[in-house]
């Protein structure tokens, strides 16, 4: 059965498709059986990150794919004004030059030129037409372009001279971006190996070094207790203490969801994610100077946190 591609509803700029609530019903799936049969298993936390990955999981890809139009838009742009600076150099009018290279491919950006070839043709004004075709692609860098194309058609300027200089502008923003890129790339791979050594220690830590200084301290509570010296019980074993979750009723839910959370285990997996979510964002940020294109840092450090910490702690 082939599933169709409609877009059923929007959520902000996120179009979402019958493929993405099959794929979200999926995750749910997932996670009613891992309630059902594997709650009290140590299967049980790394099933629930798995559920909630596969879950999201097109979302996701759909903004990457988002991403990735957004840039291929910008490639596809300088072609299609180098392009059309060489027909208005033959001595082409300019509308004629865009109806011309307007037969070309462009990819991602070709739907649009092709409306604005049409718009033309409906001799729709070339500055108007021309600014419903950058507000259309949605993309700040031709925006931009566009609207010094159109204050020199307007101001009656040699508009090939404009377009060649917007086609170096453009080369030139991509270009350093790439160097930035280029030259940031060795602190994004250090980024990421940090955040591998913080799991490893935060795991050493929460295997090893606390159930080590839990033991010496039951072992000082024996030794005080027999000593006839009276003692308050507490302190870390309350931490280190095994938590299940309570699925008999919501009170005891939420109940035992909040004792989770305050132990040593929900302590160290809410960090983890935690430091994902902000070090993807700076990595971003650091990169492509876009807090947006952190968010896939985010995602990447956040799901690898998520599934090592509930693997380490789950046992």
């Amino acid at each position: 059965m082939k599933i169709k591609k409609e877009v059923l509803f929007r959520i902000g700029k996120m179009e979402v498709k019958p493929l993405h609530l099959f794929i979200l019903g999926l995750g749910i799936f997932i996670l009613l059986v891992d309630t059902i049969f594997f709650r009290s298993t140590r299967w049980f936390l790394p099933i629930i990150v798995l559920a909630i990955t596969v879950g999201w999981l097109q979302f996701w890809l759909a903004f990457f794919v988002r991403d990735k139009r957004r840039k291929e838009m910008e490639d596809k742009f300088v072609e299609f004004v180098r392009n059309l600076v060489n027909a208005v150099k033959s001595g082409m009018p300019v509308p004629m030059a865009i109806q011309h290279v307007a037969e070309k491919d462009y990819g991602s950006l070709s739907s649009h030129v092709t409306k604005l070839s049409n718009q033309i043709q409906w001799s729709i004004p070339l500055h108007k037409a021309l600014w419903n075709f950058a507000t259309s692609t949605k993309n700040a860098v031709i925006k931009r372009s566009v609207a010094t194309v159109i204050e020199a058609e307007r101001s009656g300027g040699h508009i090939e001279d404009v377009l060649d200089a917007v086609t170096r502008s453009v080369l030139e923003i991509r270009k350093l971006r790439e160097e930035r890129k280029a030259m940031i790339h060795g602190q994004v791979v250090q980024s990421y190996i940090i955040f591998f050594v913080f799991l490893g220690v935060m795991i050493v830590i929460q295997d090893s070094l606390v159930p080590y200084l839990a033991l010496m301290q039951t072992g000082s509570l024996q030794d005080l207790s027999s000593s006839g010296i009276s003692i308050i019980q507490g302190g870390i074993e309350d931490l280190v203490k095994v938590v299940e979750i309570d699925f008999s009723s919501v009170g005891g839910f939420f109940s035992t969801l909040g004792e989770w959370m305050v132990s040593m285990t929900g302590i160290f997996f809410m960090l983890a994610i935690l430091q994902g979510f902000f070090a993807g964002l700076s990595i971003g940020k650091l990169s492509e100077d876009r807090i947006s294109s952190g968010l896939k840092h985010s995602l990447i450090l956040m799901t690898i946190a998520a599934f090592v910490m509930s693997f380490a702690l789950g046992g």
